[in-house]
């Protein structure tokens, strides 16, 4: 729950400055913790920490597994700490770009890095040695078995598991016995790489959490069809015999898109689920309350009722809304989570019993300062929020706000700001005129993205849905940690009551 007034900053790991192709759990992300502390922030968003891939254009929202976390954040520098390689092995590898994520050299990078941990581990002998390995292997065998399964054969095979032959396709006891013997250094490197991940990301947790700096996370609704979790519990999605999905997601035509919008995930079987008494979300959800403090669920109004698209659609236009149990969800999942530490992402249409959902279990939504400039009964005006909300500047799916103030905002728009603010407001003070509105809000949490403290255009943005490439990489400078706005945007947290 988010208890008393506070703010944080947005800013995705792969975002922060480092030495690397990308950034990662490394210095500079303890770094950002001590700036965070330093400005009385309560709390560091982040986007999904799973694992990303150039097939699925480096989307942090689109991955092989909604439990596994990414081993592109693995730091170098921390695995020379721990000893699991050494120094002289990670030389020369440094960042040749500067602005943006390279992601084509940081897979390359990452990857043979941990192959180098892993070798050295190995041939030693030494593997099961490390501590908390076996442990950390029992405890999360419930995923992190089909994880390394699913990435071993998927590494052999070199294709979805929908063009797998038939028994590994169909999750095949003895077959997958047979991988796991004749490819046994393959499965094990990949419950290494994920005791490495756990490992760095539950030591930068603790820090931020000693520091008073809550994670703020996000996971998505809906997760990949060529994903370990798909391919391992095919009876909870609607699939047809050959794995492909019989219906998939996305959203009914509106006034923006009038062919909706087509994500293609496939959708889940709610009642197969609840024949299982929802155990894949509740180990889903049970993950999800260990890596984070506070978590927004992208799309919550899907866990109420859902668009339903046939798979071989073309748009999203012939669908239908289909319900989900909530009733009976909801009741399960608190039995195991007496207070839902979720956000609910309630942004467009909510319908009635989405509302009365979040109001029973009194789950806060949204408000965004980029989609309030309408007129006087905007939803998203300050004056209309309540308190049981996260305000924001801007998010990760928006324009920023100077980029959205100069490429989308219309006249009347940047007349309402002015009348509403009392400020001559221009693109270069109209990100600090947001901040301060989302500061002196009533809702609980404001957060604000680093591209809008730092007053940067468009140019800075971190995803334009519905598009593929260019998106994910902005990156901070190292310089930029040292703004002195960060602490002025402290000193207005202060003065709004939020330290």
């Amino acid at each position: 729950m988010i208890i008393g007034r506070g703010f944080g900053i947005l800013l995705h790991i792969t975002s922060l400055p480092g030495k690397y192709p990308v950034g990662d759990m490394g210095p500079e992300a303890y770094r950002f913790v001590d700036l965070l502390s330093d400005i009385g922030a309560s709390y560091w968003q982040v986007l999904p920490l799973n694992p990303t891939s150039l097939e699925t254009a480096n989307s942090p929202y689109s991955s092989v597994s909604a439990f596994a976390g990414n081993p592109l954040l693995i730091s170098p520098e921390k695995l020379v700490d721990e000893g699991l390689i050494k120094a002289s092995e990670v030389r020369g590898i440094e960042n040749k770009c500067l602005r943006k994520v390279c992601y084509s050299n940081a897979y390359k990078l990452k990857e043979n890095i941990l192959a180098k941990a892993f070798e050295n581990i190995n041939k030693e002998g030494n593997l099961h040695h490390l501590p908390g390995f076996d442990d950390f292997i029992e405890e999360n065998r419930y995923w992190l078995e089909d994880y390394a399964l699913f990435m071993t054969i998927k590494k052999i095979m070199g294709k979805p598991w929908y063009e797998w032959p038939e028994r590994l396709r169909r999750h095949d006891i003895t077959a997958l016995s047979e991988i796991r013997e004749r490819h046994s250094d393959i499965v094990q490197y990949y419950y290494f790489e994920q005791y490495v991940f756990e490992r760095q990301w539950s030591h930068l947790k603790r820090y931020a959490n000693r520091k008073g700096i809550n994670i703020f996370g996000d996971i998505p609704i809906y997760v990949s069809l060529d994903s370990a979790d798909v391919w391992g519990h095919q009876d909870i999605f609607k699939l047809r015999k050959d794995g492909r999905p019989e219906y998939v997601s996305g959203v009914p035509p509106d006034y923006f898109s009038p062919t909706g919008q087509l994500w293609g995930t496939p959708v889940y079987n709610w009642e197969n689920l609840r024949d299982t008494g929802f155990k894949w979300w509740i180990e889903r959800l049970r993950r999800t309350c260990k890596l984070y403090d506070l978590v927004r669920i992208d799309h919550f109004r899907g866990l109420i009722a859902y668009w339903e698209v046939p798979g071989d659609a073309e748009t999203a236009i012939n669908g239908k809304w289909v319900k989900v149990p909530y009733e009976e969800f909801f009741k399960t999942i608190t039995k195991y989570f007496p207070v839902l530490p979720f956000v609910a992402e309630d942004l467009g249409v909510i319908t009635p019993d989405v509302r009365e959902v979040m109001r029973k279990y009194g789950l806060p939504g949204m408000k965004v300062l980029v989609f309030a400039w309408s007129d006087p009964d905007n939803p998203y005006l300050p004056h209309n929020h309540g308190e049981n909300y996260v305000v924001y500047t801007s998010t990760h799916d928006t324009n920023t706000v100077k980029g959205w103030f100069i490429e989308e905002a219309t006249e009347e728009q940047r007349k309402l700001i002015a009348s509403y603010t009392g400020v001559d407001v221009n693109h270069n003070n109209v990100s600090r005129v947001f901040i301060r509105l989302a500061l002196m809000s009533v809702s609980r949490l404001a957060i604000i993205p680093v591209q809008d403290i730092l007053g940067l255009g468009s140019e800075a943005r971190m995803n334009r849905p519905g598009t593929t490439t260019g998106n994910w990489e902005w990156r901070m400078m190292p310089s930029e940690l040292e703004n002195p706005l960060f602490y002025e945007i402290g000193g207005l947290a202060e003065l709004y009551g939020r330290k």
